[in-house]
């Protein structure tokens, strides 16, 4: 094969006095198949020619991230030593929480040994995101170098947006201690309804509290979408959001790369990233749960004693690898700022970071990989041991802003014990989810429902499981739990409800009826005595059995005796 130095030279002349449009074009139609040492020499020939001409980019999408593909750093170290292909079914992932990683999607697209130079490779904008304040401690700061092609500052002015699913006055909502729960929130029907609804059109508010622009706070969703977000984007500078799908698969768009989330996953995406929720393919509708937290950034739990090993391993977590597309389109850019919507223009795709490193990214998780711990001995633990991921308060140590905390199927073995969750009043709030099956601590939670259980109102097993759970004549035998998964978001908080939230058809207006056949235990039932014998009026031996029962007046307990002659 002709050595790249010299074809690149016999066509960087020509090459020169093309527009960059026309030299994108060429390099997709007339070099493809060639190896990206090929296409390199090409860009960086092209570049030289005229230090002020922005230099080519070889778009590898053919006019859509759905069907193109680009080349991706496949974790080992060096896009130049693996490769992958970005398509709607197979994508590589970083693994690791937290780490500090590395990737390009053209080979050394990042800068060598600094962060912004005088000239970066392929003439890329160097672009800083930072998620923590410059001084916040080193083991939590958050910050990502950008290497893209056009810097994010290229948009039109920012427009309020009227149709705002965010409802973020949480000043105007009501306080309601009510224990609630909702029917899952229907996915609107493209043939029926004839209505397209994206991931931010299909977003419902069922309630919050605090103040986005004091970063201080919370606010829980739901979305139901049928369609794709297209060529519009989103980005939230007020949180960071937490993604729980619950029926159909996700393919999420960011400026960092592309992720797959089904159900049995979860997604979080850091405050003010860019990121666009398409459907996965065959898929008609999705549908799940969303927590933003306003402060802070989620973490893994301390393990304690517990070890080093447990619940979520960090090599489990997976994010993305540089993946971007360069298409100039008309782009709607959408940002949630201080509670309300608003949108700005570009004029081309603003997922166009060829190569980033640092530790700012979204990820993802698998719950189906969570290491479960439990009793082996006696009594149901506290169901922190089952946290995912918590929001620490910087006010209190141990006390979370949010957890999310995971029921996944698990083996109950205690002996001796009442093995359902017992009745509880909590300070914190519990918001829980059903992502499929059912619960194991009462019936009529379905999946893609929700229930609210507000700080110190009381819950627990339904009549149904308590009795069942009771009956000392079954054998305490091991019984793996594998009927359903279920979540909960716990938080320090208590939560305002929007109207439609306590009003909406969806709501359960009968919940409070699962705990009413609750009977009241009997503390001194009726006690016979064994049968013996005694001397009747007459003088005469007879065989008596006497009852004892008790009653309750306003002396207290009066014992009442009563016997039988046998």
């Amino acid at each position: 094969m002709e050595n790249p130095l010299v074809a690149s030279m016999a066509v960087t002349a020509r090459l020169a006095a093309l527009t960059d449009a026309t030299q994108r074009l060429f390099f997709a139609s007339v070099c493809t198949g060639w190896s990206n040492a090929w296409k390199q020499h090409l860009l960086l020939a092209t570049s030289t020619t005229d230090p002020k001409q922005q230099p080519s980019r070889v778009d590898n999408n053919s006019g859509s991230a759905r069907d193109g593909s680009a080349r991706v750093d496949n974790n080992n170290g060096s896009a130049r030593n693996g490769s992958a292909v970005a398509t709607a079914t197979s994508v590589s992932y970083n693994s690791g929480f937290g780490n500090h990683f590395s990737t390009e999607a053209l080979p050394g697209a990042l800068p060598a040994g600094q962060n912004n130079p005088k000239r970066c490779p392929y003439g890329l904008y160097a672009e800083q995101i930072s998620g923590t304040a410059f001084t916040a401690p080193r083991a939590r700061n958050r910050r990502t170098w950008c290497y893209r092609i056009r810097p994010s500052v290229s948009h039109r002015p920012f427009q309020s947006v009227a149709a705002n699913p965010f409802e973020n006055d949480f000043i105007a909502m009501k306080n309601d201690p009510s224990q609630m729960r909702w029917s899952p929130l229907p996915i609107p029907s493209r043939v029926k309804q004839k209505m397209r609804v994206d991931f931010i059109e299909g977003i419902s508010t069922m309630g919050g509290v605090g103040d986005p622009a004091a970063k201080s706070g919370l606010g829980i969703y739901l979305y139901a979408m049928n369609s794709d977000m297209g060529d519009k984007a989103f980005y939230n500078a007020d949180g960071e959001m937490l993604l729980v799908p619950q029926q159909g698969s996700l393919r999420v768009k960011t400026e960092m790369g592309i992720l797959l989330v089904v159900p049995n996953e979860i997604l979080v995406i850091p405050r003010g990233v860019k990121f666009s929720v398409d459907l996965g393919i065959a898929e008609s509708g999705a549908r799940g749960y969303v927590l933003e937290t306003f402060e802070g950034h989620f973490l893994l739990p301390e393990l304690g004693p517990i070890g080093s090993n447990g619940l979520a391993n960090p090599r489990d977590f997976e994010s993305p690898v540089a993946w971007y597309e360069d298409r100039d389109v008309p782009y709607t850019v959408l940002t949630k700022f201080g509670g309300k919507l608003f949108s700005s223009a570009m004029d081309h795709s603003p997922f166009d970071v060829v190569a980033w490193h640092g530790n700012m990214t979204p990820y993802k998780y698998d719950l189906r990989k969570f290491i479960c711990i439990n009793s082996v001995s006696k009594d149901h633990p506290d169901p922190s041991i089952y946290t995912v991921l918590t929001c620490p308060s910087a006010a209190t140590p141990g006390v979370a802003v949010v957890d999310f905390v995971v029921f996944p199927p698990r083996w109950m073995v205690a002996e001796g014990t009442f093995r359902p969750p017992w009745y509880h009043r909590n300070t914190m709030t519990e918001f829980m989810g059903m992502v499929w099956g059912k619960y194991d601590a009462k019936q009529g939670f379905l999946p893609g429902g929700s229930s609210l259980h507000p700080s110190m109102s009381a819950h627990g097993p339904d009549a149904a499981t308590f009795i069942g759970a009771s009956d000392e004549k079954k054998a305490p035998l091991p019984v793996k739990f594998d009927k359903g998964l279920a979540f909960m978001f716990e938080t320090k908080y208590q939560l305002k409800l929007t109207a439609s939230a306590t009003e909406g058809k969806h709501r359960d207006q009968e919940y409070l009826e699962c705990w009413r056949h609750l009977l009241a235990q009997e503390l001194h039932p009726r006690c016979q005595v064994k049968p013996f014998m005694a001397l009747s009026s007459s003088g005469n031996a007879v065989e008596l059995v006497i009852n004892f029962e008790f009653s309750f007046s306003s002396r207290g307990r009066v014992p009442r005796m009563a016997w039988t002659e046998l």
